[in-house]
């Protein structure tokens, strides 16, 4: 399907009532995530700087210069604190802009979106951590450091850590904040996370841990990538029942990412969302085969979205108009945030947002 049949494609569908799956039978949840696009406190970062995972110092150096831009522009809008070790602060406030704050939390890489705290408000309106336990992607990566980050944080602002079960990511995860999530079961339903567990059972600690009530599962892609295919790279809500998705312009039948993205579109639309497409860019600036190009890796701050731009002028323009539909009233920054693509993620990948009390 070419692009501008895609776009003419999403431009018919309308807003329809959520037919999906029957619900699991659960116990009314006890704590509710607030979707993105809802007030931040602020915006927590990690600087990446273990060699064991970024041997190339050169590029390590550009990665560092990279999450620095984000969080510069990021506080342009809302508060930034970037978690490092305290002998890496002189280090990254020369990169960092005085309005970005550094916090004493050691981190050996990025990713704060999947190793960071998700937080959560309980039955008493109180912010607590949702703790769904970082484990370097099933023991992909090092994650010493990383994955206590969620647990050092929550001890330093005094809030409760409330164990969720379930072994994962939040990259791998998407949610409306209105009880609706999607995922692909390959980020989850995985023996190198939650081994032994069925899909029900980790179904529901999910639905427990964000304080939703119905569930979208597409297969997704086991053991191509480090993520096994978040959902953040592909699909992101926009709101209650509303889908911004990233698709390939000319889906190839033998790659599976590919095949993947089309099979989780068409769950969408058979659960009768509003699902609004963009195509991927094709004349990148990177054109390594595992470069991630996805415009749906952006984040949402208070009153802008950080987005991103990949070099091709034609695609760039439409994922920011989209944004621009999808967001009214915010501030759309496109930025070259290419160095993450290298190593398979993006802007939301590296964020974590903290909901204003």
């Amino acid at each position: 399907m070419r692009r501008r049949e895609l776009l003419k494609t999403s431009a018919m569908l309308g807003t329809i009532a959520f037919t999906g799956q029957p619900l699991l039978a659960m116990q009314k949840p006890d704590l509710y995530v607030p979707p993105e696009e809802a007030p931040h406190e602020l915006t927590f970062m990690q600087w990446p700087v273990s060699r064991r995972v970024h041997p190339d110092t050169a590029f390590l150096r550009d990665l560092k210069q990279t999450i620095a831009d984000i969080a510069n522009m990021i506080a342009a809008f809302e508060p930034v604190v970037m978690l490092a070790a305290a002998a890496d602060h002189t280090q990254a406030r020369k990169l960092l802009s005085s309005a970005v704050e550094l916090w004493d939390i050691p981190t050996e890489d990025l990713w704060c979106r999947d190793s960071g705290p998700l937080f959560a408000f309980n039955s008493t309106r109180k912010r607590v951590v949702s703790h769904i336990q970082f484990n370097g992607w099933g023991n992909k990566q090092v994650h010493e450091s990383d994955g206590q980050i969620a647990s050092r944080v929550a001890e330093r602002l005094a809030m409760e850590l409330v164990s969720s079960g379930a072994t994962g990511e939040a990259g791998g995860i998407e949610h409306d904040g209105h009880g609706l999530l999607i995922a692909h079961e390959s980020s989850w339903v995985n023996n190198n996370r939650n081994p032994g567990l069925p899909r029900t059972e980790i179904e529901n600690l999910l639905l427990q841990a964000y304080g939703a009530e119905r569930f979208i599962w597409s297969p997704g892609v086991w053991g191509e990538d480090i993520t096994d295919y978040h959902i953040d790279s592909l699909a992101r809500f926009t709101g209650p029942g509303r889908v911004l998705i990233n698709l390939p312009d000319e889906p190839d039948e033998a790659d599976p990412f590919h095949q993947a993205a089309l099979d989780t579109h068409d769950r969408l639309l058979a659960a009768q969302l509003q699902v609004d497409v963009i195509p991927e860019p094709y004349d990148h600036r990177v054109q390594t085969v595992d470069f991630v190009a996805s415009y749906a890796n952006y984040y949402v701050c208070n009153g802008g979205v950080i987005a991103p731009q990949f070099g091709d002028a034609e695609t760039d323009a439409i994922a920011v108009k989209a944004l621009e539909r999808h967001y009214p009233g915010r501030q759309i920054v496109a930025l070259n945030v290419d160095a993450l693509g290298e190593i398979g993620g993006g802007t939301h990948c590296a964020t974590q947002q903290l909901p204003s009390a």
